[in-house]
């Protein structure tokens, strides 16, 4: 599934190609890519239909695209500066094989569920297809809300209860680790637990606790603060140097919005290595199952204490 470093390489794409953006028409291809829409398709088509799309934003798997108020849209100059804020937005969820691709009006792409014809005051027509091979992934129109702890920053109600996530200027590590020394689990099922901490996936959770030395069943309730500490300290360096390398990539499903790979999985350590030493102590990866994964790591650095 795609984690935060391969949603923030879609939304990072997307941003100066929708912002400004008028959706000219809609076609839906596959209506189970609406699941997370309240109401039918034409609901969907009827209200999206002559929006025009005010940014890209993300929290942590998850993104939308706020959309510019109606009344704000014959006055508007630019799409980033509206008054009032907007206050519905397209989320996209991408689920285990999403993706979504900018092309031009001529070109089309095979499993596209959802088809958005753009029209651009600068960049002119465009095409936005969402890509999805397992049909897990969605699109859906929602409302916006106002987040509790930053003025003037709304998120779709779909994304409310998702915590913030490590790269977020406005992530609270104090009351991260206060919350994290207060569960009673393993670390890696509270990396996963995005009411806690977004962003992390399997992929990413198994490189950080490899970085840190920490087994991926390490009781929180026994994690030290300062290995706490540097637990967080080694997802924001995964996640970074992920983000740089524009994701990881296995397969054709994880790409960017003109359809190219990351190539972060030459970088892996731990994730998918199992049977290779370890880059550390030399001694092999190996790889457990974990609530329906696999969780990879070595036997020998990470230890649980």
């Amino acid at each position: 599934m795609p984690e935060l470093p391969e949603v923030e390489v879609v939304r990072a794409g997307l941003e100066p190609a929708v912002t400004g953006a008028r959706v000219a028409s809609i076609e839906i291809l596959d209506a189970r890519s609406l699941r997370r829409h309240t109401g039918p398709s034409e609901d969907f088509t009827d209200r999206l239909e002559g929006a025009i799309f005010a940014g890209a934003s993300r929290r942590g798997k998850y993104m939308w695209l706020p959309l510019v108020p109606r009344a704000s849209q014959h006055s508007l100059i630019e799409p980033v500066e509206i008054t009032p804020a907007p206050t519905e937005a397209l989320v996209v969820h991408l689920g285990m094989s999403g993706q979504v691709l900018l092309r031009d009006r001529y070109t089309d792409d095979n499993l596209t569920r959802i088809r958005l014809e753009l029209s651009h005051p600068s960049h002119g027509d465009l095409r936005l297809n969402f890509v999805d091979q397992r049909i897990f992934g969605s699109m859906a129109l929602d409302s916006l809300v106002a987040t509790p702890d930053v003025l003037r920053e709304h998120v779709p109600t779909q994304v409310a209860h998702i915590a913030r996530d490590p790269l977020d200027p406005h992530f609270d590590e104090a009351l991260f680790l206060k919350r994290l020394a207060a569960r009673n689990t393993g670390i890696k099922r509270a990396l996963l637990d995005q009411s806690l901490i977004s962003g992390i996936g399997n992929i990413y959770a198994d490189e950080a606790l490899w970085a840190a030395r920490i087994h991926y069943d390490q009781p929180t309730g026994a994690l030290t603060r300062p290995r706490a500490t540097r637990l967080l300290a080694e997802v924001r360096a995964v996640l970074i140097k992920a983000l740089a390398e524009g994701g990881t990539s296995f397969d054709a499903q994880y790409v960017n919005v003109n359809g190219n790979s990351g190539y972060f999985s030459h970088s892996l350590n731990a994730y998918g290595q199992q049977g290779k030493p370890c880059p550390r102590c030399g001694r092999p990866i190996v790889r457990e199952q974990f609530m329906n994964r696999g969780s990879h790591f070595c036997r020998f650095c990470q230890k649980i204490r």
